[in-house]
């Protein structure tokens, strides 16, 4: 088994991605080297492989999110580009969704990505999110590695306990290449 490598200036960007590491543990690098720590785990990675590769700082996304000024959304009113989570926006959906809304990832994508489209158009699109979540199995985000390891490993073993699946799971991160869960982190178990 390859032993996953300090996370230090010295490390290759292709090796550095072949291995995961905690969110906490890039931003600990990104401190020490004074690279930018805001973003997510993504970014934060995409920021520490162009540091490995070139030795400069890839700042930060300028682009700073800037809350839209709406005196009033109604069901015919336009989503704005740069769409903000707010407690307007909140209390919009609470009001026609009902009291159990709440921003989830996947309605949070929707309206980030459909910049022109009715808040009519939102909450059809919420409604429609809600109904495919009860059908089943919901995309994991790739920055949310453990979640889909985890998920994975019940699905192919009823039975067996989540202290076993995290044992598979610091056994698989530690090996270079994808952290998707194979039958084969089952050999962890055994030692």
């Amino acid at each position: 088994m390859t032993k996953r490598p300090v996370l230090d200036n010295h490390l290759d960007s292709k090796t550095f991605r072949e291995f995961y590491y905690l969110k906490e543990e890039l931003i600990d690098f990104c401190r020490k080297y004074r690279l930018p720590v805001s973003g997510g785990k993504i970014e934060i990675t995409d920021r520490i492989a162009y540091f490995l590769d070139t030795g400069k700082v890839l700042s930060a996304s300028t682009a700073k999110k800037r809350a839209a000024i709406l005196s009033n959304i109604c069901e015919d009113t336009k989503i704005e580009s740069d769409f903000v989570c707010s407690e307007k926006h909140r209390a919009f959906f609470k009001e026609h969704i009902g009291k159990s809304f709440s921003f989830n990832v996947t309605f949070q994508k929707w309206l980030k990505s459909n910049e022109g489209r009715t808040y009519k158009d939102a909450i059809t699109a919420y409604f429609d999110i809600m109904e495919e979540k009860r059908k089943g199995e919901t995309v994991i985000d790739k920055q949310f590695e453990y979640n889909t390891y985890i998920r994975d490993f019940f699905a192919d073993n009823k039975g067996k306990t989540l202290e076993e699946a995290i044992i598979c799971w610091k056994y698989k991160k530690q090996l270079p290449g994808h952290n998707r869960y194979e039958r084969s982190d089952l050999g962890a178990l055994d030692g």
